[in-house]
């Protein structure tokens, strides 16, 4: 008897429910984005406006992602990104702050 074959996701660590998730997605991507870009800013030491900016705006929408995130593959992603992004925020205050020098 000829049967339909589903894909089995619900052991997998990327599970989708198989629908499109595009605020979820986007939001992923800037977390990630802003995550890579502070960790990386964060190593050089006058760069700390960049990297404790943009690590405070991907703690922000990693945070916001989580909060509506569906499925585990955004939460994977989400955590990644949050983790970059707090590691390049709180380098950048020890190196001088948000406003370091300007104010």
């Amino acid at each position: 008897m000829a049967q339909a074959l589903r894909p089995n996701t619900v052991g997998g660590l990327f599970a989708t429910d198989g629908k499109p998730h595009p605020l979820q997605d986007t939001l992923l991507v800037v977390t990630l984005v802003l995550g890579i870009t502070a960790f990386v800013t964060a190593m050089f030491h006058n760069l700390h406006l960049l990297s404790s900016w943009t690590g405070l705006v991907g703690i922000l929408t990693g945070a916001y992602g989580q909060w509506i995130s569906v499925t585990t593959r955004e939460r994977f992603g989400l955590i990644i990104g949050l983790g970059a992004s707090a590691v390049g925020f709180f380098l950048g205050m020890a190196h001088g702050g948000l406003f370091g020098g300007v104010f």
